[in-house]
């Protein structure tokens, strides 16, 4: 099942739950705005090229939409209108006061030149730069793209629109960025997880866990668990998986990659093949990277206690199942890896008023964010007697029901 058709699956189940309206759950389904633009650019050598971007709008009920914009190969129509559609349920779940938005450009990042990037984001920009806006829809970094990609679209957008740094959020810190959204994602899945944790006596201090997936996300999770006393036995990325049944050392590992290292070179660590790696016996799984890499096939084989879900969709619905009747606790990407969109929220927040924040500020407000969240999500647990996925879809599909209710959705 492709994310698209999950999510959708997963909403309606929630609006069931719910007993919404059948035109108001119709309504909440549909995009507000679908976009897509050619963007051809002149490539380093002197040959045209041309790529095709995207840019899909849910819902703005409860504020601007809001989602990031990722350059991959695979991306298509369908997966960015789900991440879109899970972007409004994210934010609705955070309770910070945006709509849902993702985008994206079909391309390989690494074979493109920095130059090239440059290039082929400021046509993109100027394609969209009339449909997106600070009070509208906000960008961020995603998949392939990062603070550098935010950067050109804040300047080529205030070429159109004059100084407007609230018109993304990821940004470096020299251009209004904040402090601590770097590791906002992973921070956020760390408080999660203490959350989750502490409903079963447990902490993150001798839990053994699992990371697949070693980019931002994965990384810093790693780091900041490690720092709380946690073991990272297994971990893997794209140049390889290892393990260490006493626990990998995470700082020598991260200057290990930092100087250009692959996973499987790397000394303190026995290689495993990567399939090993979701079903490695531990405490606590945590998936960083692509969505549906647990399904079906191996979802049996599941020996975590806990998946914490940091990347986006990446339980298919019939390892959902799988898992549920093994008893295997799932905590659902609409909640755990929404510190992202929180600390960016912050990030628009200190544009605005043009006031910043220090770190200790962003990390505290981070954790009352997520703590609130997630006592909110087990109360929708508790009224609908289900589990944490529909506890969240309920929380989020519930509230952003409740905005358009009021605004007059049938005016």
């Amino acid at each position: 099942m492709n994310a698209l058709a999950a999510t959708s699956r997963n909403f309606r189940q929630a609006a069931r739950l719910l007993g919404l309206d059948s035109k108001l759950e119709k309504s909440l389904l549909i995009p507000f705005r679908e976009i897509k633009v050619e963007c051809t650019i002149p490539k380093d050598d002197g040959t045209l090229a041309s790529f095709v971007g995207f840019r899909v709008q849910h819902d703005n009920a409860r504020g601007p939409m809001k989602g990031g914009i990722r350059y991959h190969p695979e991306v298509d129509p369908d997966e960015v209108n789900a991440l879109a559609q899970l972007m409004t349920w994210k934010t609705a779940v955070a309770a910070v006061p945006y709509g849902g938005a993702k985008g994206g450009i079909g391309c390989s990042p690494d074979e493109l030149s920095r130059s090239e990037l440059e290039r082929l984001t400021r046509v993109f920009t100027q394609k969209i730069h009339d449909l997106i806006g600070t009070h509208t829809d906000i960008p961020a970094p995603d998949m392939g793209t990062n603070a550098q990609t935010m950067a050109w679209i804040f300047d080529e957008y205030s070429k159109f629109h004059g100084h407007s740094p609230a018109v993304v959020t990821g940004k470096p810190i020299d251009l209004g960025g904040s402090l601590g959204r770097d590791a906002a994602t992973g921070r956020g899945v760390l408080y999660a997880t203490e959350a989750l944790l502490a409903e079963y006596g447990k902490s993150i201090s001798g839990s053994t866990f699992v990371i697949q997936g070693f980019g931002n996300v994965g990384s810093w999770a790693a780091q900041l668990i490690h720092e709380k006393g946690g073991k990272v036995i297994a971990l893997g990325d794209v140049t390889g998986s290892i393990r260490n049944k006493a626990g990998l050392d995470i700082p020598a590992l991260m200057k290990h990659r930092n100087e250009g290292g692959h996973m499987k070179n790397f000394h303190g660590g026995e290689v495993i093949d990567s399939s090993e790696l979701l079903v490695h016996e531990c405490d606590v799984l945590i998936p960083c990277a692509l969505g549906g890499v647990l399904n079906r096939e191996n979802a049996p084989d599941v020996k975590a206690k806990f998946v914490i879900e940091a990347a986006n969709h990446p339980t298919d619905p019939e390892a959902d199942e799988i898992l549920t009747k093994k008893g295997v606790i799932v905590l659902p990407d609409i909640y755990a890896n929404s510190g992202g969109v929180v600390v960016s929220y912050f990030e628009w927040v200190q544009n605005i008023q043009g006031f910043m924040w220090d770190e200790e500020k962003v990390n505290m407000e981070l954790h009352k964010y997520m703590n609130s969240a997630f006592q909110h999500l087990k109360a929708m647990c508790k009224l609908h007697d289900c589990n944490l996925r529909m506890g969240a879809f309920t929380l989020g599909v519930n509230r952003v029901a409740r905005a358009t209710l009021l605004r007059g959705w049938e005016a």
